[in-house]
């Protein structure tokens, strides 16, 4: 990705797969975004995207957007959310990709953690434990609460896997 930490995130406006809008400025006005960007055939977002998924349980009582973008139709974007117990909103990039072609992507699962003012905080680009646990730790400092556990000691995760 071009968009990288401490860079003014490009906004967008996407439609949602439950039929709603989502404008990343709107979202900032209420607080920090994770968008985090799939395709779903990509093996890699289909490990990452339950552990994004963590992160935003543990936070649901919080002022923080969490967004899937896909770049799949509503229909394939919906079961893919289905499958894998996702329970964030699924927006559809558009045909041509206009938003991930935006944020420069050539690889997906790429993440952002957006911060109200705008800029990126953390941009990891495929599965990267560390990058995971840097938008928890940010989070939870961001919240004045204990970052969470996205990992738990008994699972064996690699710390990268490329997009």
């Amino acid at each position: 990705t071009k968009v990288l930490a401490g860079h003014a995130a490009p906004a967008f406006t996407l439609r949602g797969t439950r039929g709603e809008t989502f404008s990343l400025a709107d979202a900032l006005n209420k607080g920090p975004v994770v968008a985090a960007f799939f395709k779903i055939t990509c093996p890699v977002c289909q490990f990452t995207f339950p552990f994004v998924e963590r992160l935003y349980k543990a936070h649901s009582g919080d002022a923080v957007s969490f967004v899937g973008i896909s770049q799949n139709d509503g229909a394939e974007t919906t079961e893919f959310l289905g499958e894998y117990g996702i329970t964030f909103s699924g927006l559809t990039d558009e045909e041509g990709f206009p938003v991930s072609n935006q944020y420069g992507l050539t690889t997906v699962p790429t993440v952002f953690l957006i911060a109200p003012d705008g800029r990126v905080k953390v941009s990891s680009v495929g599965f990267c434990k560390a990058d995971l646990e840097k938008i928890a730790k940010e989070l939870g400092d961001y919240f004045r609460k204990k970052p969470t556990c996205v990992f738990l000691p008994s699972e064996i995760v690699p710390d990268y896997k490329p997009g």
